[in-house]
């Protein structure tokens, strides 16, 4: 590891196989906390390479508990994290809107490492204990459209690292990698991104694979749509820019999504939104997130028209219904 920091102190950068060897490694336990520390700090001060991203998800990958829900073409609906905003769990909330509105979701998440509350802290502190049933995790996608991947039971090599992740309490590349692991590799992917050049890297990574994907970054900085600026989309029919108004939104403040200071605000804000009690900004921001997710469902339709389909999904109750069932099913 000593030589691996001198190269890239002297900015040299990795090729895809080095990447995946060193994470190999990292996972077990051939590196104390402080090398691996000094490692994701390089990572901060230079952009990582494509080949870098690549082999760091191949050791990942590689290293997961493989889980065979194919046959549910489900949707994965993620943020990268990291953008120092606390915001409440947007992607989590926009999970179980799509699942209402009757669209399968498979989510890979974990508990939070720059912010109070990751999607674990979120459905955990519900009563819901992760699993690795395959079995189950089917009775929950029949039952309710959803089912959630803990990553740490999915992908050990990120419970190897979270507590380094943890006590640096900065965003690093692991936040760029948690949505390429999903370990079901989903044909379906809503990704949020913290700034652009990260989106365009995932555009390029993307476009390898063999899946659906929109990329999104609101242009202040938020790794989701926050509606509280403009916000560009990377798909596969190439990028475009959005206004909140001009999908019927209104512009909100950056106080108006904040999370809270603890997991049970959190919580709180989480099941208003739900129940359809939260104010409109938050209702607002799960929508617009929803709806681009539901939109890789329905090609044909319009970005509006899936904006409708998501609002009535918590406005029926049955956004809500499908988290009630979910908490029953995996309590």
């Amino acid at each position: 590891m000593k030589q691996i920091l001198y190269r890239l102190f002297e900015h040299q950068s990795l090729d895809r196989e080095e990447a995946r060897d060193i994470l190999l490694r990292m996972t077990q336990g051939q590196f104390n906390d402080s090398q691996i520390s000094a490692f994701i700090t390089v990572f901060l001060m230079r952009s990582i390479t494509i080949d870098e991203l690549s082999g760091f998800r191949d050791a990942l990958l590689e290293m997961r508990v493989p889980v065979d829900l194919a046959e549910y073409n489900a949707v994965d609906i993620v943020g990268t994290g990291g953008d120092n905003k606390n915001t409440f769990n947007i992607s989590t909330a926009a999970c179980f809107t799509v699942a209402g509105a009757g669209y399968p979701v498979v989510k890979h998440g974990n508990y939070g490492s720059t912010s109070v509350s990751g999607a674990s802290n979120v459905i955990e502190h519900h009563g819901v204990r992760f699993t690795q049933e395959v079995d189950r995790l089917r009775r929950s996608l029949d039952a309710c459209n959803m089912a959630y991947l803990h990553a740490q039971f999915f992908s050990p090599a990120l419970k190897a690292v979270a507590p380094v992740r943890k006590d640096l309490g900065v965003r690093n590349f692991f936040n760029m990698l948690g949505p390429l692991v999903n370990p079901t590799l989903p044909k379906r992917q809503l990704l949020g991104v913290y700034n652009l050049k990260l989106a365009r890297l995932y555009y390029y990574l993307y476009q390898q694979e063999d899946c659906d994907f929109t990329v999104v970054n609101s242009l202040d900085g938020y790794d989701e749509i926050s509606l509280t600026s403009d916000f560009k989309c990377f798909d596969r029919n190439g990028e475009a820019i959005y206004t909140p108004e001009s999908l019927g939104f209104q512009r909100c403040m950056e106080k108006d999504l904040y999370g809270g200071a603890t997991i049970g605000e959190a919580s709180t804000i989480f099941d208003r939104v739900l129940a359809g009690t939260a104010s409109r900004p938050q209702i607002d921001a799960v929508v617009a997130n929803a709806a681009f997710a539901i939109r890789m469902f329905e090609p044909q339709a319009t970005v509006e028209q899936c904006v409708a389909k998501a609002r009535e999904s918590i406005e029926s109750g049955a956004a809500l219904g499908t988290f009630k069932k979910f908490v029953e099913i995996n309590s």
